[in-house]
């Protein structure tokens, strides 16, 4: 597995379960725990998760040679022995950080500067970066200044030299910032230029609708739509994806795939999958019950337990079931990807009967599956 994208040092200081809502006032002093200090993005969220889920991980990412840098780079050391190896240090420049507020009672937040994300570019993923991988994922193009600009061309360039080295393509996204640059872009032109070169599109449910607009045929704000979901992945299949997969946070994850055979057949021969076990099909996968902790790297993490399952040849019920256990493992500790398990332990609690959060509202035309836990929705024309 190559892991590349965006990559910055997080730095979260602890709030008193008094504070809850967060209690910042202008002008005002809120007191605060300790801060700890991990390492955030893509690369590092997804690329350990993979690591600790047994797949061998190459990670790509930027940095300064400032202080930032330095303990990023001392976080991947200790990590592991060569993680830091693949990663660039760029002289002068200034590397990425977040500080993450998260109150008790209230979603996360963040403050980010993207640093040397800005100018990863496809020059700093050589073929030999590639050599001996199956499949390629890149996170956060929205909050990486070159891969977003002139309708994503440096992104497609990157995924077509992934693609022309036979490796299966990952792509997903992050929050944008409606004040910024990112904000006043066009992405239905950077979608329509960028997916034809992927095969498994991995957003959030909130960054579609943002990034499709407001005749997004958005679900109904607030509740899980079947018709709104599936007019929101139609559209992205359109565009060129294989496999579209919406994140939906604590209520699950949803997935739509293309019933096109050239692209299964295609995607077969890079990676050990039965076709036809993944043509047309239309799931939706409620999350796990766990004791919340934190859920920074959620929606990474639940990405390393879908391609961790793809990559080794299971099915889309069981992905799906990888997905939303190793987003729920995240969750139970503050820094998640320090909760993640091994393999062999997450596919034995989901096969213990792990508790589903209740409570999804019905859907129209969707049957529940008892024997996968998951829900099969009306275009769903595959085998399980």
């Amino acid at each position: 597995m190559v892991v590349a994208g965006h990559i910055c040092l997080d730095i979260r200081p602890a709030f008193p379960a008094s504070r809850r809502g967060g209690g910042f006032e202008p002008g005002g002093l809120t007191v605060v725990g300790p801060a700890a200090r991990s390492i955030g993005g893509a690369v590092a969220n997804t690329g350990l998760a993979l690591r600790r889920l047994g797949l061998k991980t190459r990670l790509l990412g930027k940095l300064g040679d400032d202080w930032i840098g330095r303990q990023i780079l001392d976080v991947l050391a200790g990590r592991g022995r060569r993680l830091a190896s693949d990663m660039i240090v760029e002289p002068g420049a200034r590397s990425s950080y977040s500080i993450v507020l998260e109150p008790p009672g209230l979603d996360r937040g963040f403050l980010h500067d993207p640093g040397a994300n800005d100018t990863f570019s496809a020059a700093d993923v050589t073929p030999a970066k590639l050599r001996s991988a199956r499949l390629f994922h890149f996170g956060y193009p929205p909050v990486m200044e070159r891969m977003r600009r002139r309708k994503g061309a440096e992104m497609a360039r990157l995924l077509d030299r992934a693609r022309r080295a036979g490796l299966v393509t990952s792509l997903d996204m992050a929050g944008i910032d409606a004040d910024s640059e990112a904000g006043r872009m066009d992405w239905v032109a950077w979608l329509r230029n960028v997916l034809p070169r992927v095969d498994l599109f991995l957003p959030s449910l909130e960054e579609t609708v943002r990034m499709l607009g407001p005749r997004g045929l958005a679900p109904a704000s607030g509740r899980i739509d079947g018709p709104g979901l599936a007019a929101l992945a139609d559209r992205l299949l359109g565009f060129g994806a294989s496999v579209v997969g919406l994140k939906l946070g604590r209520r699950g994850i949803y997935l739509k795939t293309t019933g096109r055979r050239a692209a299964w057949a295609r995607l077969a021969g890079w990676i050990p999958i039965r076709p036809e076990a993944w043509r047309g099909r239309e799931l939706l996968a409620p999350s796990f019950r766990v004791r919340v902790a934190g859920t920074t790297g959620a929606g990474d993490c639940a990405i390393a337990g879908f391609l961790a399952a793809f990559v080794r040849g299971l099915g889309p019920d069981e992905a799906l079931a990888c997905a939303a256990g190793a987003g729920a493992f995240c969750v139970e500790g503050p820094d998640g990807v320090a909760g993640m398990p091994s393999w062999t332990a997450l596919r034995r609690r989901i096969r213990s009967g792990w508790a589903q959060n209740p409570g999804l509202p019905a859907l129209a035309g969707w049957r529940w599956d008892q024997a996968a836990r998951l829900w099969r929705g009306p275009a769903d024309g595959g085998a399980a």
